[in-house]
């Protein structure tokens, strides 16, 4: 889709549908000729409850009018899922061009949330489909093209968002793309494709021997069971002339299909296993648009990648395994496998420099039971590195909540015949006893842990409904920024 900003009313563009929010108790402004908008609002077909959709024609295009409730209430998100709406009922009319006038004398940033909600409402998923270069059954093939108007010039948060939102999209085809196809091996192929395309960016995938020669005896262990080759990937962000300021490290969850191993996971719930490399997805298409953003910071991304299968040679329950950071694990549930691909990963990380760690993983079931699929968990051992965690979500637009990290939750992983045990008892705080098991191979360095199982698929949201949602990358992308000392674009 392209994107644009225009300072012209949008009436003028030449777009052929025109959407406009209505705040209650507010007349339209910029109303067509004759007060063709105000009569709707006057007539009571016009609602400003949010998502509320009323169309029109005048002038020779088409009209949506999306209720954005009271302006006292208005927040950047409701923007967001207005403008996908919006973009639904556009496509539905068979608009090719759609022409966004922004609200005026609101808080936040406006322009990003309406081409993050038109261009993540547009995503579509058809690598697959016989007939994928048509949208739907009718040949509709979509919006074509958004235009932003706006009294001010919003070009820089424009073409900033659409950076970000067509990076989210990028993680969501990995999510969405059947396990068969996205193996370790591609996953690869995809962190060395982004590196071709940007020259601050350099991709390094090291294979089973790799793990062996840096002694990733917990990565390794998750491998057993699979034919597939796995894959330790490291791209590195290096821009020249980038600041001495803490260099960022992003680790990733890469199991690109988690059938839980020996304790195999039920048949139900398998199928869509294939997600269980979100976080891996996450930090690769976050470390794209940083590259394509120019952002004086310096990030090393860090994504394990396997898949967890059962077999003759998969590890099995009770084995005693070593970690990169010379730590024993007991791997009591070889379906706790996340922590062990993240733990070998973290130790990595810091090896290679990272001064400030953030990993992101579909870690556990525990953390959907606490939060739902409303919020990423987020722990953290450093206060001042879980603020700077938190505020970049919050200027991503996404939702995290922080949870405890108490030390008690560390006593409950230490195992009876290793260091430490990669499962707690049951019903004993599984996704904090995780974090604590991440913690130990985090050591002194900042480091926040975001467990995304509850938000990375099937968002129900407008602008992520179905499939992979891409989570994560825009409060990543928010850190850099933040990081590299840059003010938010408005």
């Amino acid at each position: 889709m392209r994107v644009t900003a225009t300072t012209e009313p949008a009436v003028d563009t030449e777009a052929d549908v025109v959407v406009i929010g209505h705040f209650e108790g507010e007349g339209i402004p910029h109303d067509v000729e004759g007060g063709v908008l105000q009569a709707l609002v006057d007539a009571g077909e016009a609602r400003t409850a949010p998502r509320s959709l009323a169309v029109a024609h005048a002038a020779g295009k088409r009209w949506i009018l999306v209720g954005l409730g009271r302006r006292e209430d208005y927040t950047d998100e409701r923007l967001r899922v207005a403008a996908a709406v919006a973009h639904g009922r556009a496509r539905e009319l068979g608009g090719r061009v759609v022409a966004w006038e922004l609200p005026h004398k609101v808080p936040g940033h406006p322009a990003a949330a309406v081409v993050e909600g038109t261009v993540l409402a547009a995503y579509r998923f058809t690598a697959f489909k016989s007939s994928s270069a048509a949208d739907d059954d009718n040949g509709n093939r979509g919006i074509q093209e958004l235009i932003v108007s706006d009294h001010h010039d919003r070009a820089a948060a424009v073409e900033r968002a659409r950076v970000v939102a067509t990076a989210v999209n990028a993680a969501r085809d990995l999510q969405n793309t059947p396990a068969n196809h996205m193996t370790p091996a591609r996953l690869g192929e995809r962190a060395q494709e982004l590196a071709a395309q940007h020259p601050a960016l350099r991709a390094e995938v090291r294979g089973r021997e790799g793990l062996r020669e840096l002694g990733m005896g917990a990565l390794l262990a998750v491998a057993q069971g699979t034919e597939q080759e796995p894959a330790l990937i490291v791209l590195r962000h290096e821009p020249e002339g980038a600041p001495e300021g803490p260099v960022l490290g992003f680790v990733g969850k890469g199991v690109t299909f988690d059938a839980g191993g020996i304790s195999i996971k039920p048949a139900s719930s398998m199928a869509d296993m294939k997600f269980d490399m979100s976080g891996g997805a996450a930090v690769l298409e976050a470390l794209g648009a940083i590259a394509a953003l120019g952002l004086p910071v310096r990030v090393i991304a860090v994504v394990g990648a396997t898949e967890n299968l059962l077999g003759g040679a998969a590890v099995k329950p009770g084995d005693v395994v070593t970690t990169a950071a010379g730590l024993t694990v007991q791997v009591d549930n070889t379906d706790a496998e996340g922590r062990l691909v993240l733990a070998d990963c973290l130790h990595h990380a810091r090896a290679l420099g990272a001064e400030r760690l953030v990993d992101v993983a579909t870690l556990t079931g525990a953390v959907l039971s606490t939060l739902g699929k409303v919020y990423a968990g987020l722990w953290a051992n450093d206060e001042a590195w879980a603020a700077a965690v938190q505020d970049a979500a919050q200027r991503g637009g996404e939702l995290v909540w922080r949870l405890p990290l108490h030390e008690r939750f560390g006593e409950a992983m230490k195992g009876s015949t290793a260091d430490l045990t990669n499962v707690s008892g049951p019903r004993t705080g599984g996704a904090s006893t995780a974090a604590a098991f991440l913690q130990r191979f985090a050591g002194d360095t900042p480091w926040a842990h975001l467990d995304i199982a509850g938000v990375a698929w099937d968002g129900d949201q407008p602008y992520a409904a179905k499939g992979g949602t891409g989570v994560t990358v825009r409060t990543l992308v928010a850190l850099a920024a933040a990081t590299a000392g840059e003010s938010p674009v408005t």
